[in-house]
C-alpha cells in the first residue's frame, strides 16, 4: 500500500504564493505518476497538475503559468508551487499517487487533503 501525507495549505491573500508538499511512503515502487487535484465548495473535484516518473508534466488551463509541479524522488515527495493565487483557487487540495498499466493510469492512494484559502 501507498500512504500520502500533505502539508502546506494556508490562508493567503490574492496574488500571494504557497507551496504544497505531499510525502509518499509504503510501496513507493508502485508509483509512476503523482498529481494534485482540488475540490472547491459545491464543485466537482478537478485535476490541477500531474508529473510522471520521467518528469513529464500536465496542468489544468486555469493554473498554467502560475502553478508548478515537481517531485523529489530521493525523498518521495511531490510539490505544488502556487504563485499569483486567485480567490477561485480556494479549495481543498488532494495529492494522489498512480500506478501504470500500459497506457492507463490507476490511482493507488489519495492524501487526506489540505485547505487552501485565497482571500483578502
Amino acid at each position: 500500500q501507498v500512504q500520502l501525507v500533505e502539508s502546506g495549505g494556508d490562508l493567503v491573500q490574492p496574488g500571494g504564493s504557497l507551496r504544497l508538499s505531499c510525502a509518499a511512503s509504503g510501496s513507493i515502487f508502485k508509483i509512476n505518476r503523482l498529481g494534485w487535484d482540488r475540490q472547491a465548495p459545491g464543485k466537482q473535484r478537478e485535476s490541477v497538475a500531474t508529473i510522471t516518473s520521467d518528469g513529464s508534466t500536465n496542468y489544468a488551463d486555469s493554473v498554467k503559468d502560475r502553478f508548478t509541479i515537481s517531485r523529489d524522488n530521493t525523498n518521495n515527495t511531490v510539490y505544488l508551487q502556487m504563485n499569483n493565487l486567485k480567490p477561485e483557487d480556494t479549495a481543498v487540495y488532494f495529492c494522489h499517487a498512480d500506478g501504470r498499466s500500459g497506457n492507463y493510469y490507476y490511482t493507488l492512494a489519495w492524501g487526506q487533503g489540505t485547505q487552501v484559502t485565497v482571500s483578502s
